[in-house]
C-alpha cells in the first residue's frame, strides 16, 4: 500500500495514574490454648466531604481485655464502644455539619481517657477486676492519628520495612528501653505480659498519641500480642511484602500465629493504603 494511503498511527496518551482507595482486612481468633476470646476489634471505613472532594477516613481499633473470664471481655467491648462513640460524636458529625472540631489528637486522647473512666467506674460498681489494652488508629487523608495504652501494637509498612509506631507499656519493654535486657530476652521473659498501665485499671493513665505521615506507607498493621508474641516481625513484614487482599494477609498471619502455638487470643487488622501506579510503557 502506498505510504500516502496508509492510515496515520493514532497517538495514544499515557494512561492516567489510578489511585486505589483504602482497603482493610480483619480477624480475631481465640487461639489454641484459651477457652474464650477477650480480644475485640473494630473497623470503620468512610469518606468525608471536603473543599477538595471526598476525604477518606478509617477508624481501626484493637483491644485486648484482662481480668478474668467475663471482666476482660466486658472491658474490651466497653473500650471500643466508648472510643468509637466519642470519635463519631466529636469528629465525624461536626465535620459533616461543616463545624470545626477540636484537634484530632486531643479527640483520640480524650476518647481513651473517657474509656478508662467508664471501665474503672463499672469495675468499682460491680466489684470486678477488669481492664484492657487499646490501640486505636484514625486515618484521615495522608495522616494517621493514634491513641495507645498497653501492649497491642501499630506497625507501618513501606520502603523502610516494618516499623512499630507504638511502645509496649510493659515491664520487659521498660527494661529493654533501659538497656537491661535484649530484644530476644524480652521476647521470652517470664514477665513479658506484665503491664504497668492499661485502660480501666488505674485512676490516671498516660495515653501515647503520636501523629504519623503516611506518604511512604503502603500498609498499617494493628494487632494484639497474640500475633506479635508468636510471629516474628520479619515474618509479618514478609506477609505484607507479598501483598494481595488485606483479608487474605490477615488470615495468613492468623494461621502463622496458631501454627506457632496459638497461646493467646489473636487479633489482626491490615489496612492497605491508597497507592498510585501507572501502567508500564510498551
Amino acid at each position: 500500500m502506498p505510504f500516502w494511503k496508509r492510515r496515520p498511527k493514532r497517538l495514544v496518551s499515557q494512561p492516567e495514574r489510578k489511585q486505589r482507595g483504602i482497603v482493610f482486612g480483619i480477624v480475631s481468633d481465640v487461639g489454641r490454648v484459651r477457652s474464650s476470646n477477650q480480644d475485640r476489634v473494630f473497623a470503620l471505613l468512610t469518606s468525608l466531604p471536603s473543599p477538595s472532594g471526598q476525604l477518606p477516613l478509617g477508624l481501626f481499633v484493637v483491644a485486648d481485655g484482662m481480668g478474668g473470664h467475663t471482666g476482660g471481655a466486658t472491658a474490651s467491648v466497653r473500650a471500643i464502644e466508648t472510643v468509637t462513640g466519642y470519635v463519631l460524636q466529636n469528629l465525624l458529625l461536626p465535620v459533616i455539619r461543616g463545624d470545626t472540631p477540636e484537634a484530632i489528637r486531643d479527640i483520640m486522647r480524650m476518647a481513651t481517657l473517657e474509656a478508662n473512666r467508664r471501665i474503672r467506674q463499672q469495675a468499682l460498681q460491680e466489684g470486678n477486676d477488669m481492664g484492657t489494652t487499646l490501640t486505636a488508629s484514625l486515618v484521615l487523608g495522608t495522616r494517621c492519628y493514634v491513641a495507645h495504652v498497653g501492649d497491642c501494637r501499630l506497625y507501618t509498612y513501606g520502603p523502610a520495612g516494618l516499623e512499630s509506631q507504638t511502645r509496649d507499656h510493659s515491664m520487659v519493654a521498660r527494661l529493654q528501653e533501659l538497656g537491661q535486657i535484649t530484644a530476644e530476652e524480652a521476647r521470652h521473659h517470664p514477665k513479658r505480659n506484665y503491664l504497668y498501665q492499661s485502660v480501666g485499671q488505674q485512676e490516671e493513665i498516660e495515653v501515647d498519641d503520636p501523629s504519623l505521615p503516611l506518604d511512604d506507607c503502603s500498609h498499617l498493621l494493628l494487632c494484639s500480642d497474640g500475633l506479635w508474641g508468636s510471629v516474628e516481625e520479619k515474618d509479618m513484614a514478609q506477609a505484607l511484602a507479598e501483598g494481595g487482599d488485606p483479608q487474605e494477609i490477615c488470615e495468613r498471619l492468623l494461621a502463622q500465629a496458631n501454627a506457632a502455638g496459638g497461646e493467646d487470643n489473636i487479633s489482626v487488622i491490615v489496612v492497605a493504603l491508597p497507592q498510585t501506579a501507572s501502567q508500564p510503557n510498551r
